[in-house]
């Protein structure tokens, strides 16, 4: 089992799987194009913040396993890897703690306007009078977008902060709300028209690219703090530079449009980084995070190991298209599935899914085939008066 890791992870992360009898190779400075190049012969892929393509799936011919040290997968072409049978992991709830952390310190910072305040006195500045200036956290309102893992995380803490939350989800309801101590909103526009403060944690996806946009930036109080450690292709740049300029927004993004993929780089948006306080998109990087990432990427490749089942897969179809079920009750012994198999290839049947239980002292087997098609009266006969068969039935 060969296994390439082509991100900074815990050191502990090498010991583990070399415990598990992987073959580990480290090599954080690859960059996204030089991964086609350099996956070589590697049955498992860990990266971290790092793009994998088309092009490295494609060219990587042992490769069965992808590992997203992290929760978000956007950065991983999962329709290449789908296509390829290229099973892919994440680690979510891993780095809940470490970005909502990240969060409140963003929140802090430009409320308090503290880059700005450090700067100045770099420079040799002293400017009380300009700096006295913040609003306070206490009691103001901080509405939250998206109340999955981190959103409770940053919920928990600003209530500890004496906060008034308030929240819009997917999935949160008013009773769940209740549940938790906070606000309900109904939509995202809801709780822009309702805050202090707001901050995003949603997922990457195309219904909910530029969701933080020109109708939700124009719902915001003027002089509101924005914070985004989510994805960056959640806010549109463009009217987000607009709305600081017009209602005198104060923002903390940890996470960019277009952001460099590699650990050093040139950022490009310096007119935007000269109005906001900032980070790299590190709200995962915490020695505590890390060693719990690592660890749950070692229990994935255990479990794959072990089962061929990955945990935490995210690209595996939830429900089969298979109309058909059939179950064989027969004698475990070698080639009885085989001839089953044949059967069902010679009528031009394909098995969405199959399952095999062997039952107690291994006598006998029950397997259960989902099938694109319904197999002929003819070749249910055929399998039921097989030797080793002990019933067949069509479901």
């Amino acid at each position: 089992m060969k296994v390439l890791i082509a991100d900074k992870l815990s050191e502990k992360t090498v010991s583990a799987l070399k415990a598990l009898g992987a073959e580990v190779a480290v090599n954080a400075e690859l960059t996204a194009e030089q991964l086609p190049q350099g996956i070589g012969d590697s049955e498992i892929l860990i990266v971290r913040s790092k793009k994998v393509t088309a092009a490295t799936i494609n060219a990587a011919s042992a490769l069965s396993l992808i590992i997203r040290a992290g929760a978000g997968v956007n950065t991983i072409d999962l329709k290449a890897a789908s296509a390829r049978g290229i099973h892919v992991a994440n680690c979510p709830g891993k780095n809940t703690d470490a970005v909502a952390e990240l969060a409140i310190g963003l929140l802090i910072a430009a409320d308090r306007r503290i880059v700005a305040a450090t700067n100045d006195l770099r420079a040799g500045k002293w400017n009380k009078k300009e700096y006295g200036k913040a609003r306070g956290l206490k009691d103001r309102t901080l509405g939250i977008i998206g109340l999955g893992a981190i959103g409770k995380a940053v919920a928990k803490r600003a209530l500890g902060l004496e906060m008034k939350v308030i929240a819009w989800s997917r999935s949160l309801t008013a009773e769940k709300a209740e549940e938790l101590g906070i606000g309900y909103c109904s939509s995202p526009q809801q709780v822009a028209e309702q805050s202090d403060a707001v901050t995003v944690h949603i997922a990457a996806k195309s219904d909910t690219e530029h969701m933080i946009g020109k109708e939700f930036l124009s719902k915001m109080k003027d002089g509101t703090i924005l914070i985004n450690a989510s994805r960056g292709e959640v806010v549109d740049t463009a009217a987000l530079k607009e709305a600081i300029a017009k209602k005198k927004l104060r923002v903390g993004l940890d996470v960019f449009e277009n952001e460099p993929a590699g650990g050093v780089a040139e950022f490009a948006d310096k007119e935007l980084a000269s109005m906001i306080t900032c980070t790299h998109h590190i709200g995962a990087s915490t020695d505590q995070a890390s060693e719990a990432i690592a660890e749950e990427a070692v229990r994935i490749i255990k479990a794959y190991k072990e089962t061929g089942k990955p945990l935490n897969g995210v690209n595996i179809r939830e429900k089969t298209s298979a109309q058909y079920n059939l179950v064989v009750r027969h004698y475990n012994k070698v080639g009885v599935l085989a001839g089953i198999l044949d059967e069902l290839r010679n009528e031009g049947i394909n098995i969405e899914e199959m399952e095999n239980m062997i039952f107690e002292d291994g006598l006998a087997a029950s397997c259960s085939l989902k099938l694109d098609d319904k197999p002929s009266v003819k070749t249910i006969s055929k399998l039921a008066g097989g030797e080793n068969i002990i019933q067949v039935m069509l479901k």
